[in-house]
């Protein structure tokens, strides 16, 4: 057990992790590096070049004539997979924080790195990177310095490109990180930190052992599921999987025991023997909520059952997407799906058009509100259209998020104003080194959803860094804005909004889908409502044809005869005629600036 060493990676997106990790994997001569990003094997994380899934590795490393067994955990860095990273950190005694030497200190690079500090890892800050001309590693080190507390000769420069400090990031990792603890001889108990699926053998799990030992064969239980299994194949992770016979107290590995639902594998959960469990599971294990509603619909009616068996296949390989069906008066039949975040949410479609060929209308994503009744009942909403009568409402509470952003003094103004504007309150602004501060807002979750990244990335030219964590419920003033079309409601259109906020977007609303629907042969009245309350109104005015044409001279009631005639012929077309909404529209109402 003293020669293993169990590590993860720690850093925003884009600092260079996944390259670096391809480094540590060909000095210890794991593989061969034949093309880019070898952990990385999705199409997706390729082309994007994030990180969406965990990849663990192990690695054999002799040092001063020992050999050691160093196991890598390669975590995501978005914001919306830190509980993958959570448990990731909580599988590892020591992390390498990596820090890009043109970029510095960034928001996800500190709420990562306080989350490994709160599990008592060993930090090794390296930076990243440093081959660049852009490079700055001078004044990279002194944020570093001031935000670890930590010596200037422990910080390693390296470059995950020409493959410079790769050595010392090894030496570090064998002397400064400690093997891991653990009773050989306690009732076994292993962390899941992860699950993948494969077509052939099932869900297989990867866990790190705490304590005890497990064999090929033995009958294990998951702790929190209550579920019992064989292990038919443990064995520990190289670039393929290496079948063992049994893993002690530190090691890494895998277990495959034909499971065939992933709601059945949870991430971070514990695995214990049924013949001698252990007392308690590992702590820390949570549910993953879903943060981000989103209504997703076929094009097409009949291809609904494809889209039920896609997003099944799709949730066995990532078990943070949840999905239950609805419908919609507008769209048909479709699913409410929960995701944990925008990115999540962008990768989720791209993921069911790539790999399973599905076309798919997404609605305006919300949150999920909490509405209390005059009784005092609590009813969980996640969409608009689920929305009791007003006049049974006692009052709404919308989740808040704590949001920190990392940036320059030049953008602090115009990153203020945007806050401000999203209903944001300032909590306290902190200079962390030179001319970066960093900033803290209490915001309504509902507002952040739709715009607020993009937006933020463009005031501050990219220089600011977004992160935030939930921070419970609170009471506000929301009105559910309605759209309707010659009177009847699009359900789809509809969105939970603040009252302050309604008026202006509903007229906006109301603009947008002017231009975007087409006109037809009588008049569409568009209009945005609040309750029975009409807000606002625009017409599309009705396709003419000049019928008096014909009618040259002669008396003026041979001309109003014609038109009363037409009048009629409209009248009766309303009645029978529908409005098409495109599907442009929908898309446009996230994009109404």
């Amino acid at each position: 057990m003293k020669n293993i060493r169990n590590f993860c990676i720690i850093a925003h997106i884009d600092h260079g992790k996944s390259t670096l990790a391809d480094r540590l994997l060909e000095f210890t001569n794991t593989i061969q590096v034949t093309s880019g990003q070898m952990l990385d094997n999705m199409d997706l994380e390729k082309e994007r070049g994030i990180t969406i899934k965990s990849h663990a590795i192990q690695m054999e490393y002799t040092y001063q004539g020992e050999k050691y067994v160093l196991n890598l955990i390669d975590t995501p860095g978005h914001v919306d997979f830190s509980y993958e990273v959570s448990r990731s950190i909580a599988a590892c005694e020591g992390a390498l924080l990596i820090v890009d030497a043109s970029q510095g200190v960034q928001a996800q690079t500190i709420s990562n790195l306080y989350m490994a500090i709160e599990h008592d890892l060993e930090i090794i800050p390296v930076i990243n990177k440093c081959d660049m001309a852009s490079a700055n590693p001078e004044e990279v080190e002194d944020e570093i310095v001031e935000l670890l507390g930590c010596k200037r000769e422990e910080v390693i420069r390296a470059s995950g490109k020409t493959g410079m400090g790769v050595e010392e990031i090894l030496a570090a990792v064998i002397e400064r990180i400690p093997h891991p603890e653990g009773n050989e001889e306690a009732p076994l108990q292993a962390l899941i930190f992860d699950s993948v699926f494969n077509s052939f053998r099932g869900i297989i799990a990867y866990f790190k052992i705490e304590n005890g030992t497990i064999r090929k064969g033995d009958k294990v239980k998951f702790f929190n599921t209550g579920k019992e299994y064989d292990a038919d194949e443990i064995g520990v992770l190289k670039m393929d999987m290496v079948p063992r016979n049994e893993l002690r107290t530190g090691d890494v590995g895998y277990i495959i025991s034909g499971i065939k639902t992933s709601k059945e594998v949870k991430v971070g959960d514990t695995i214990t023997h049924i013949a001698r469990p252990c007392d308690k599971a590992i702590a820390g294990f949570e549910e993953v909520k879903p943060m981000v509603f989103a209504g997703v619909y076929p094009i097409e009616a009949e291809d609904f059952e494809d889209l039920r068996a896609s997003l099944e296949k799709l949730q066995l390989n990532d078990a943070s997407l949840t999905f239950q069906p609805e419908s919609s008066l507008a769209l048909g039949f479709g699913f409410r799906c929960g995701f944990l975040g925008l990115l999540h949410m962008e990768i989720v479609q791209e993921r069911l058009d790539r790999e399973f060929d599905m076309n798919v209308i997404t609605t305006v994503p919300n949150v999920s509100y909490h509405i209390y009744d005059k009784q005092g009942n609590m009813k969980e909403v996640h969409n608009p259209g689920g929305m009791p009568d007003p006049t049974m409402i006692d009052h709404i509470e919308e989740p808040y998020i704590k949001a920190s952003i990392i940036t320059t003094t030049d953008y602090i103004g115009s990153i203020m104003t945007l806050c401000l504007g999203k209903r944001g309150e300032l909590i306290k602004q902190e200079y962390i080194s030179g001319n970066r501060v960093e900033i803290y807002y209490n915001m309504p979750l509902g507002e952040i959803v739709i715009d607020f990244y993009d937006k933020l990335k463009s005031i501050s030219k990219g220089y600011a860094s977004f992160d935030y964590h939930p921070n419970g419920f609170r009471t506000s003033k929301l009105v559910k804005l309605d759209i309707l079309l010659n009177g009847e409601p699009v359900d789809a259109l509809s969105t939970l909004t603040h009252i302050d906020n309604a008026y202006d977007m509903g007229r906006r609303m109301c603009e947008k889908l002017k231009e975007l629907i087409p006109r037809q042969q009588f008049d569409i009245a568009i209009q945005a409502a609040i309750g029975a309350k009409i807000i606002s109104r625009e017409t599309i005015k009705a396709v003419r044809k000049d019928v008096t044409a014909k009618c040259y001279g002669g008396d003026v009631s041979r001309k109003r005869k014609l038109l009363e005639k037409q009048k009629k012929g409209k009248k009766r077309m309303k009645q029978i005629g529908n409005v098409e909404v495109p599907q442009k529209a929908f898309l446009a109402v996230l994009k109404l600036d």
